[in-house]
């Protein structure tokens, strides 16, 4: 866990999702596993200093964001809500009112949603998953690439790339920010100079291909 993590939460709270949920992200591509939801629960909790939110609740909901990947992944984040409704030991710790409002957080998180968050906990944990570090960015969609299109050549991944950076972090893509105390919008201004620069983009293609193959 994270330093201090624990004095924020309900320590069997922790334990729970640290036993039963989290182990969950083993079995998910490389760019879901453990460091990415670990790195959604910190930045989602960071995030609740500048809100009147449940940190418990959040922290729940960025726990469980991606657990619908167990089911199919183009309709995860419904599965990821639907996983949190049913799971009965939830309710040690939350009413059913909280666990509806924990459940549309994760069903909102996703950057290709049609429509805005429905409250700020949704808000919190989409604005959390972006996690926009050109870097790691990158190397998550040529990770994705290599687990989902084993049968692209090198050319074929770099063309898959370019093509999905500009749908989705490009002036006019589908990503949308919520929260503006997050890091994103630097990050997100920083990728998309790296966008433009089809030579800098092919470095950073490069060295994420590179980590794939090793």
């Amino acid at each position: 866990m994270f330093p201090n993590f624990e004095v924020l939460m309900d320590k069997s709270l922790v334990d729970y999702i640290e036993e039963t949920i989290i182990p969950m992200y083993d079995g998910f591509d490389g760019g879901h596993g453990r460091g990415h939801v670990y790195a959604v629960i910190e930045e989602a909790v960071r995030l609740c200093g500048f809100y009147p939110v449940d940190v418990n609740m959040v922290y729940v909901a960025a726990a469980y964001h991606d657990t619908g990947l167990c089911v199919d992944r183009k309709t995860h984040h419904l599965e990821s809500g639907r996983i949190i409704r049913e799971d009965r030991e939830l309710r040690r710790w939350f009413s059913e009112h909280e666990i509806e409002i924990i459940a549309q957080a994760a069903e909102d998180h996703r950057a290709s949603s049609d429509h805005e968050p429905r409250t700020i906990y949704g808000k919190i944990i989409a604005e959390a998953d972006r996690q926009i570090i050109p870097e790691s960015i990158i190397l998550r969609t040529v990770q994705y690439g290599f687990e989902h299109y084993p049968e692209l050549d090198k050319e074929g991944h770099w063309q898959r790339t370019c093509e999905h950076m500009a749908e989705k972090y490009d002036i006019g893509g589908y990503l949308k920010l919520w929260v503006p105390e997050s890091r994103n919008a630097e990050g997100l201004a920083r990728l998309r100079e790296i966008i433009h620069d089809k030579s800098r983009l092919r470095e950073y293609f490069e060295a994420a291909f590179n980590k794939c193959i090793k």
